[in-house]
């Protein structure tokens, strides 16, 4: 089915989705002027190699993902707010707790319970914007507004921090720490504003096992799950086997490109999403991810077979890579949200956090292909997986799914 998207739809916000797009905007502005600098930190501090820095951070993140399909599934039973709330006052208080530890052991503990707990609070935040937004298209809207303003929050965040030279230091840790805290003081106040929200979803006595059941049997979820895990290794790999690439083939001005092609990354995104948004919002969803993997496909291609010291030949293959990136991502949360019944939202949108193991595992499989392979058959294998992944969204549609009417959630 096709989206009517209007973007008049924007005067339907309540003040409480204003705030989650406000929070979403200084809260990853603050987090990526602090946590891209972590590497450097625990060099300087411990002298950490690059592995085990990396196997620090993976570690955390792979971990994170499993913890943050529970959080999803939980907030469905016991509320958003609860959920939330306890794991937005772990977040702070692991940021602040960054900005203080003083041993290798202290920065692995903290740093798990920072991707722990950003990962409990993502899938019910995505929940709650479908609560308090029953109007599928204005829900599209918000949905592809929160892609954007976290892009822009990602993007500024680290050009903040360098120009102020706040990068690089612990105690800036606390900056993320107050970012959140305002947030959570903000979203208590506008939560208590808009009243209930869905509380007759929260309600029903959703066990855990019957959640696992419905999740299992739901085969289009389960598709769309390993579709998009390959889709987001293979986007990975230019956040990490293409540096290493550029960096061991001894490429001219080599920092001036790194720095061109995360500049190239983010102005294409922000630039584009809402143009791309109107352009595509007559087709349906699959088709619109479709197109979306043409062109990621595509820049795989380009960039498999650029020159290494082609300088704009890598900024443009970033750039159709960006363009299919604005297509892809948010649209995949908005199929997500299609996808889950009502009741079901919060383990909907956990399960799908399952996406992230394949940017988790992104640096280590890149890894081994360009040490065997070599740099180009990085991205000429990620052709061939996005291929892959184009079929398993064309019969997508052919995936069984569970009766939801039979589930005693959706009895009255």
């Amino acid at each position: 089915m096709s989206s009517s998207i209007s973007f008049k739809s924007i005067k339907q916000f309540p003040p409480l989705m204003w705030v989650i797009l406000f929070g979403d905007f200084i809260t990853r502005g603050s987090y990526y002027m602090v946590w891209p600098f972590l590497a450097v930190i625990l060099y300087q501090k411990f002298a950490l190699s690059a592995t085990e820095v990396g196997a620090i951070l993976s570690g955390a993140a792979v971990l994170s993902v499993f913890v943050g399909f529970f959080g999803g599934a939980i907030s469905d039973t016991f509320g958003r707010k609860r959920v939330m709330f306890s794991s937005g006052i772990i977040y702070v208080l692991s940021f602040v707790l960054l900005s203080q530890v003083d041993s290798v052991v202290g920065y692995i503990v903290v740093i798990t319970c920072c991707s722990m707990s950003k990962a409990v609070w993502d899938p019910p935040t995505q929940a709650l914007v479908s609560d308090i937004l029953p109007d599928l298209n204005v829900r599209e809207l918000a949905l592809q507004g929160r892609y954007f303003v976290i892009n822009v929050g990602c993007a500024i965040g680290p050009i903040i921090g360098v120009y102020y030279g706040v990068t690089g230091q612990q105690s800036t840790f606390l900056l993320t720490a107050g970012a959140f805290a305002l947030w959570l003081a903000l979203l208590a106040v506008a939560l208590n504003k808009h009243g209930e929200i869905a509380k007759h979803k929260h309600q029903k006595e959703q066990k855990l096992s019957a959640t696992w059941r419905v999740l299992w049997q739901d085969k289009m979820l389960q598709c769309l799950i390993v579709a998009n895990l390959v889709c987001l290794f293979v986007y990975a790999q230019m956040d990490s086997t293409l540096i290493q690439y550029l960096t061991r083939a001894d490429v001219p001005e080599l920092m001036t490109l790194i720095s061109s092609l995360i500049l190239t990354n983010a102005v294409v995104i922000v630039s584009s999403q809402f143009i791309l948004l109107k352009l595509l919002a007559s087709l349906s969803l699959t088709q619109r991810i479709k197109v979306g993997l043409v062109l990621l496909a595509c820049s795989q291609v380009w960039m498999s077979i650029n020159p290494v010291d082609e300088f704009w030949g890598w900024i443009a293959a970033i750039a159709v890579m960006s363009v299919a990136e604005a297509i892809l991502f948010p649209t995949m949360n908005v199929q997500i949200d299609r996808l889950a019944p009502s009741h079901l939202k919060g383990a909907y949108f956990g399960a799908a956090s399952f996406y992230s193991v394949g940017y988790a595992i992104a640096p280590f499989g890149g890894g081994i292909i360009l040490d065997i392979l070599g740099g180009p058959w990085v991205f000429a294998i990620g052709t061939v997986l996005i291929v892959g992944v184009y079929y398993l969204y064309s019969i997508l549609h052919r995936m069984p799914r569970p009766d939801f009417e039979l589930l005693p959630a959706e009895k009255s």
